[in-house]
C-alpha cells in the first residue's frame, strides 16, 4: 500500500506515512497480502480506530453511562459517582478479576486496557500477542503504544481468529461479528470495506 492509497481510503490522517509504514512492515508476515485481505483489514480497522486516530479505549465514562454499560461492576449510582470520569479507576473495576486480570487493586485493568487498531484487552491477550512477537508482557504493553506495535497487534488478532479465509470469502459481516462481538457499524464496515477494494485493485 502507498501513502495515496491509504489517504484514498482513511481520509486526512497527520500520521499517514508512520501508518503506511507499519502496515506495510506487518502485513506480510501476516499473509495479509491481497487487495481482498487488505481491504477487509482496512475496513474494519478504520471503524474500530475512528480512521487510524483512537488507539486507546476511551474510559472517560460520565457515572449515568457506568451503570447502563457495566451494571454487574457499578450496581448503582453512588457507586458510579465515585469512578465517573476517572478513566483508570473505571478500567480496573470494570476489568478487574477477568481476562486474565488480577482483581481490582491489582491495577491490571488499566494496565492491560483495549489498545491498538484492533484494541487488545486484558492480561491473557496481552500475554499471547507478547508470546507471538518474542516479548514480554510489559514489552508488549509498551510496544501496543507505537504505530508498528498497534498494526502487529491488530494482525495478530487477525491471523488468531483465521480472517484472511473469511476476507478470501468477502464475507465482510462474519469478519465484523468476530471483531466487535454484534452487528455495531456494519454497514460502516462494508462502505469501507468497498472503498479500500476499490482503491487497491485500481
Amino acid at each position: 500500500m502507498n501513502l495515496q492509497q491509504f489517504q484514498a481510503i482513511v481520509g486526512n490522517n497527520p500520521y499517514d506515512e508512520h501508518w503506511v509504514e507499519a502496515l506495510n512492515k506487518c502485513w506480510p508476515d501476516y499473509d495479509i497480502t491481497t487487495p481482498e485481505r487488505q481491504a477487509a483489514f482496512m475496513g474494519e480497522c478504520c471503524v474500530e480506530s475512528a480512521k487510524f486516530t483512537a488507539i486507546q479505549e476511551n474510559l472517560n465514562y460520565r457515572p449515568e453511562t457506568l451503570v447502563k454499560q457495566w451494571p454487574s461492576h457499578f450496581q448503582n449510582m453512588d457507586i458510579a459517582n465515585q469512578y465517573g470520569h476517572n478513566p483508570e479507576k473505571i478500567a480496573n473495576r470494570a476489568y478487574g478479576g477477568r481476562m486474565g486480570n488480577g482483581p481490582e487493586e491489582s491495577g491490571d485493568g488499566w494496565k492491560f486496557r483495549g489498545k491498538g487498531l484492533i484494541q487488545l484487552t486484558g492480561r491473557d491477550n496481552y500475554q499471547g500477542f507478547a508470546d507471538s512477537v518474542g516479548m514480554s508482557i510489559d514489552d508488549a504493553a509498551a510496544y501496543l503504544d507505537t504505530f508498528e506495535g498497534c498494526v502487529q497487534s491488530a494482525c495478530y488478532f487477525w491471523e488468531s481468529h483465521n480472517l484472511n479465509a473469511l476476507a478470501d470469502q468477502g464475507n465482510i459481516d462474519h469478519i465484523s461479528h468476530i471483531i466487535n462481538g454484534g452487528s455495531l457499524g456494519e454497514a460502516e464496515r462494508r462502505q469501507f470495506y468497498q472503498v479500500a477494494l476499490h482503491v487497491l485493485q485500481s
